[in-house]
């Protein structure tokens, strides 16, 4: 049985994830600031109990991320995922409003808690089969498709991000690990809105056939849930 480990697991993208692995007879160590308040996640586990298990993770705690490392110590992780993300309410407010509190806020989440959580999980990683990271970026994360300016606090964010990816597709090829950024789409969650294109079980099948096929040759690479390739 293979295993999933997610951050951002109570809604959303990361919500499904765990529904379509469990459905598809994955063990999901499904992780989320406060499991006691995350009704959803708790159904589908009462629905999987064999296989979903929850974990408290602040994933801006660094200390909290290592000790949850030790606490899984001896489990393999085939797939990480890195979907915990935030979308700054202050980018709303445009330049000249920065809220630079909320911005170190948003590197926190976006940007250090992927590499925190790699750096604390690589040999769960390393001894598993598939031996996949993946994290949920956006977009707005690429340089080259900026063209509306605004959304500073998000975008560098993201971009940073996709830099955290690439430069551990590098670092970790030799011991065969993957490294992958997925922009998921414009997707109707609570982050994404009603007006978004995306119904979210879209989303996430459309990424699981991605993740499905990866090989070293795509590690580093920027990807789109519909399997296209996105410039940086």
């Amino acid at each position: 049985m293979k295993t999933l480990l997610i951050t951002g697991a109570s809604r959303g993208i990361g919500l499904e994830f765990c529904n379509q692995y469990a459905a598809d007879g994955w063990r999901v160590l499904a992780c989320c600031r406060d499991p006691g308040k995350a009704d959803a996640l708790n159904k589908l586990a009462a629905r999987y109990p064999e296989q979903i298990k929850l974990h408290a993770l602040d994933v801006t705690n660094h200390a909290q991320i290592e000790q949850l490392a030790r606490t899984l110590s001896d489990e393999t992780i085939d797939l990480l995922i890195n979907d915990a993300g935030v979308y700054p309410t202050a980018d709303k407010h445009g330049f000249g409003h920065t809220d630079y509190a909320e911005w170190m806020t948003a590197f926190n989440i976006n940007s250090m808690a992927p590499l925190k959580m790699v750096e604390s999980f690589v040999k769960q990683i390393a001894r598993s089969e598939l031996k996949l990271i993946v994290t949920i970026t956006s977009q707005m994360g690429s340089v080259a498709d900026n063209s509306s300016g605004g959304s500073y606090l998000y975008r560098s964010s993201k971009a940073a991000a996709n830099m955290v990816v690439k430069s551990l597709a590098v670092d970790l090829k030799e011991q065969g690990i993957i490294s992958v950024a997925f922009n998921p789409g414009w997707v109707k969650t609570d982050m994404g809105g009603p007006n978004a294109m995306i119904p979210v079980e879209q989303s996430v099948t459309d990424m699981r056939k991605v993740i499905t096929g990866l090989t070293l040759a795509d590690a580093g690479k920027f990807i789109g849930n519909d399997g296209v390739v996105i410039p940086w």
